[in-house]
């Protein structure tokens, strides 16, 4: 099967559906995956076929590879749209996370102040207060709610440890609507059972909880790139309009990558 494994700590840029110009942020190690969640449609492949064996970048490493490729961009161009956090999991589960928020602002102050920053989480750490605190420093907070199902969450998305959603869902609220909330929608089975997220099952009720923590965007897309499993498949244009229509009828400001 084919996988995206990302450099670290820095790589890109690289066009993204949602952000523009993105240059990207890797806090995770350069030779597998480093994540809280094992999704079956993550394009770095799952966990357990992947094990890195190189270290995480450190604070110090980050901060230098980033300012020499921001000086770099600022001389040769291209302009970046946002430095995203992003790569090989999940990066909120560096220790460090919030001191390299820190360096990230200031260097992007430094060398271009119009770009955003954004972090691309599934939400799973935003219960420890100093990633929740680090991540109201940000432009774009995008945490992962693919569903309001526990046994779906259990299912597709996979944690690797306990799960609360009832406290994600509580923390997601506490941001106050600094916060955007991104979610997959696709279609497919595995091990023979449908996967499919795109009924009212799960969108009704993922709808009313979004409208309780009341983003300032909500993010919904599909599959993009091969994932692990095969028997996945995108989510139609119409699908995706639908539950983008819901979304704006309810005055959720809204969008879609197909």
């Amino acid at each position: 099967m084919s996988t995206v494994i990302y450099p670290s700590p820095i790589f890109g840029p690289v066009h993204s559906r949602r952000l523009g110009v993105s240059l990207g942020i890797n806090l995770l190690p350069e030779d597998g995956k480093f994540c809280s969640f094992d999704c079956i449609y993550c394009e770095c492949g799952f966990n357990a076929e992947h094990r890195p064996k190189k270290t995480l970048p450190t604070r110090e490493e980050v901060r230098d590879a980033l300012e020499a490729r921001l000086k770099d961009m600022k001389e040769n161009g291209p302009v970046p749209d946002v430095l995203t956090f992003a790569g090989n999991g999940e990066p909120t589960m560096h220790p460090q996370f919030s001191e390299i928020i820190d360096d990230v602002c200031a260097l992007r102050d430094r060398y271009f102040p119009d770009a955003k920053i954004s972090v691309l989480s599934n939400a799973t750490q935003i219960i420890r207060p100093a990633v929740f605190d680090a991540l109201m420093k940000v432009d774009n907070n995008i945490q992962k709610l693919d569903t309001v199902n526990p046994d779906y969450i259990s299912e597709v998305d996979r944690p690797a440890g306990h799960y609360d959603l009832q406290k994600i869902v509580s923390c997601l609220k506490a941001f106050n609507g600094k916060v955007i909330i991104q979610t997959m929608f696709m279609k497919g089975f595995i091990d023979g059972r449908d996967v499919s997220n795109v009924s009212d099952k799960y969108v009704l009720p993922w709808l009313e909880t979004v409208k309780e923590i009341s983003p300032e965007k909500v993010m919904i897309y599909t599959i993009d790139r091969e994932t692990p499993d095969h028997d996945l498949q995108k989510a139609t244009h119409e699908e995706l309009d639908r539950i983008l229509h819901l979304l704006q009828n309810e005055g959720i400001e809204a969008s879609a990558s197909y």
